[in-house]
């Protein structure tokens, strides 16, 4: 009867978007400290869009951070998953520090990750200056009755917004994969993801604005003021709380590692070097992705035609990679006209999600058989930060996870031929093709290609990854390059029994729509 409802009453059961449209605001030659500085570097080089690879976690939480501090007019922030830890209060923070100036800050999060967080949120919601809205949420925000909702509107809280932007002052936008975390930021003790952004200036960053206010003001979001209210003992005991974190020593520390970013220190020195090219384009899903809707504009489409076009080399990179029979046998007959293909993904032992890599697995030996070249992460990274000092100058030297004992892949992008490629949020699986929204940038630049290039051999080499296989006898076998001397492993490397009956369980349950 829940489910029943659901179907019948999906429209009536979602929250209606209630809030009053609102736009990114213009831009100025010299109103804000953004606008005095990007300004006559755009006159350099008119027309053109200004890009640099964000490859290190610790570079990639600075151009935030610093981005967020010299904003005079306005953050837009858009993000699949916003954690409530050192580096999401730090830089929730830095907005509410911007919006302090008269900085106008929207927040835009998916709500399927916001549950339980609603008191940060509302506190930041309070200031006047700050907006935050929901895409998709529950009415339950939760307990038991959130549950009993997903129940009952499973299939429309199935779409989620899984677009990633930070747009200052509509002069910047970092673009890319990741979310906002330690582990996105090199600051997990656990486990740290090889992450990839684009920060860009220039013309596109007008794009990426009207990406964000199109989801903003559709009818999927929602206020969070509409699905809660919060007290005042509640506001001043989170920023009290907030303060006091940002003074500590753990937080010292880490700001300690991202002042000596050699990033920042270059960027310091004014000496970095973006690639400059009219062949960027930022791109998105519609907020909306329908059943029965035309797709010939959402990134899968995009996706597709881009990987059709190659004549020499396809290089992948997705950390949840369920190719499905169409990609599949895309990727086979590119390899049969000649084209090197490669795909990076993770491993069994590094994929946290154990599903995934069942509905992976059931593609993997036709790969192999058509030609196409598979490279799994290893769990223990081994090896890191010993690679990024030999790529382009866009790729920052790579730091390592900080104490953390394991990585985990979760780059998206991929590079055709010599110069065309693509970055953002996009994995080559159905849920990202047909049920979440997704964003990211294609472009045509050598330079930006060769950083793409260098960014994927790193991932591919034997430190990081095994090759993967069919021995002599035509069995699954997966090279471990990094031994001394090399040797072949038989059975998923790294991976529990239990780990290995459970994605084997998920290969064979009708789920890889959802994956």
């Amino acid at each position: 009867m829940l489910v029943g409802s659901g179907l019948l009453l999906a429209d009536h059961l979602t929250p209606p978007n209630t809030g009053r449209p609102s736009y990114a605001l213009p831009v100025a030659d010299d109103h804000t400290a953004l606008d005095r500085e990007l300004g006559p570097l755009l006159a350099r080089n008119p027309g053109q869009t200004g890009a640099i690879t964000l490859v290190d976690g610790i570079d990639a939480f600075a151009a935030r951070a610093m981005s967020a501090r010299q904003a005079g007019r306005s953050l837009d922030l858009q993000y699949y998953i916003w954690h409530d830890d050192l580096t999401g209060r730090l830089l929730a923070r830095e907005a509410w520090l911007a919006a302090e100036r008269g900085v106008r800050v929207r927040l835009l999060l998916d709500d399927i990750n916001a549950g339980g967080k609603d008191t940060p949120l509302l506190v930041l919601d309070g200031h006047p200056d700050i907006e935050v809205r929901l895409y998709n949420p529950f009415r339950n925000r939760d307990g038991i009755a959130r549950l009993l909702e997903m129940l009952q509107r499973g299939f429309s809280l199935n779409h989620r917004m899984h677009n990633k932007a930070w747009i200052a002052d509509g002069r910047v936008a970092i673009v890319g994969g990741r979310n906002v975390g330690l582990e996105y930021f090199g600051a997990s003790d656990a486990s740290n993801f090889h992450d990839l952004d684009l920060l860009l200036f220039g013309p596109e960053v007008e794009r990426a604005s009207a990406i964000f206010d199109a989801f903003w003001n559709s009818e999927a979001v929602v206020p969070l003021s509409d699905l809660g209210t919060l007290g005042l003992d509640d506001i001043r005991a989170t920023v009290e709380a907030i303060g006091s974190e940002a003074r500590s020593a753990e937080a010292r520390r880490y700001m300690e590692r991202v002042e000596g970013s050699p990033t920042v220190r270059a960027y310091l020195q004014q000496s970095l070097a973006p690639h400059w090219s009219d062949r960027i384009r930022v791109v998105s899903d519609p907020p909306l992705k329908r059943p029965g809707d035309d797709t010939g504009d959402w990134l899968v489409g995009q996706v597709d035609r881009a990987l059709r076009g190659a004549r020499e080399a396809a290089l992948l990179v997705s950390p949840y990679f369920v190719p499905g029979e169409d990609t599949s046998d895309l990727l086979v007959a590119l390899a049969g006209r000649g084209v090197h293909v490669g795909v990076v993904t993770n491993s069994l032992a590094a994929n946290d999600v154990a599903a995934v890599h069942g509905g992976y697995s059931k593609y993997r030996r036709g790969l192999l058989e058509g030609g196409v070249h598979l490279y799994e992460l290893r769990p223990e990274a081994a090896g890191d930060g010993e690679g990024g000092g030999t790529g382009p100058s866009n790729v920052r030297p790579r730091t390592g996870p900080a104490g953390s004992s394991g990585a985990s892949l979760h780059t998206k992008a991929f590079l055709v031929d010599a110069s065309r490629g693509f970055i953002g949020s996009y994995n080559l699986d159905p849920r990202s093709a047909y049920l979440n929204t997704e964003m990211g940038v294609f472009f045509d630049d050598p330079g930006l290609a060769a950083d793409l290039r260098a960014e994927y051999l790193h991932l591919a080499g034997p430190a990081l990854s095994w090759k993967v296989g069919l021995d002599a006898d035509g069995d699954l076998a997966w090279l471990d390059g990094a031994a001394e001397p090399p040797r072949l492993l038989r059975a998923e490397p790294d991976a529990s029994r239990w780990r290995r009956l459970q994605a084997w369980a998920f290969r064979h349950l009708p789920l890889e729509s959802q994956l």
